[in-house]
């Protein structure tokens, strides 16, 4: 048999897998394109899901400390107990109903969040994952400037200082964004890339007390800042939406405009 015929006779088998490999390795990394683009999309309708159901538990726990503060205020009533339970009662309510009051904003704000991944997936846009590096970076950037700037050194030390609690705050809220980063070789699932997201606007929401706090700002009560935060991020969000609307409306009618005038004859 001539030798290039029984060379192929031996050899038939290799082209095959070549191929096949070659397919898979086309498949898989447009899988993982695809998947990649979906980050944001599918940790949103994850954070949504949580949401509702702490939003559920908020609900109960306000409905729980009604019915005991109308509970202490008929044993006051009844003199079995005193003043200071009935305003225990009360703070506990108060407390129990803006929880859940934060906890439905919350709610608006991932709804707001999923429509909004919901329209960048459809428009094409860049990678969830890279604008959420951007924006981690983008942090940084801006406090790298009180470290390295030596007017902003001189004028507001306490950014530096780890002592001030609202610098303290904020250095906490990076290393966590930092322990929460993915690395370019880590394979990234929606719950990672959440986890990371929300390390990211909490270093942001923390960056801007810190720099509010060393800048003289009153900075309001725990609870009324939650609220505040939550009311803030839902209308980021819904502004977020109507842009990405926005963008994909402009390109849909922008191919229309361009189109040469018809002949009206």
């Amino acid at each position: 048999m001539d030798p290039f015929w029984a060379m192929a006779a031996e050899l038939w088998w290799v082209a095959p897998v070549v191929i096949g490999g070659a397919t898979t390795a086309v498949v898989v990394s447009r899988r993982a394109s695809v998947s990649n683009k979906r980050l944001g999309y599918d940790a949103a309708r994850l954070e949504l899901r949580q949401a509702q159901q702490d939003a559920r538990v908020a609900a109960d726990n306000a409905r729980v400390a009604r019915a005991e503060a109308t509970r202490v205020t008929a044993d006051r009533a009844a003199s079995r107990t005193d003043s200071g339970a009935v305003a225990a009662a009360r703070r506990a309510l108060r407390e129990a109903q803006l929880a859940s009051k934060a906890a439905t904003a919350r709610v608006k704000a991932a709804r707001a969040r999923v429509v909004a991944e919901r329209t960048a997936l459809s428009h094409g846009g860049g990678a969830p994952l890279e604008r959420m590096r951007h924006r981690h970076d983008a942090v940084l950037t801006r406090w790298m400037e009180y470290e390295t700037d030596p007017d902003k050194l001189l004028a507001f030390p306490a950014m530096s200082d780890a002592r001030a609690p609202a610098t303290a705050a904020f250095l906490a809220a990076v290393q966590e964004a930092r322990e929460l980063r993915p690395n370019e070789e880590q394979r990234v699932t929606a719950s990672d890339y959440g986890a990371y997201r929300d390390a990211v606007e909490r270093l942001e929401r923390a960056f801007d007390l810190a720099e509010r706090s060393v800048r003289g700002e009153k900075l309001q009560p725990d609870g009324a800042d939650a609220l505040r935060d939550a009311a803030r991020t839902l209308m980021e969000r819904t502004t977020d939406v109507i842009n990405r609307t926005s963008d994909v409306l402009g390109m849909w009618t922008r191919p229309h405009r361009d189109d040469p005038p018809r002949d009206s004859r």
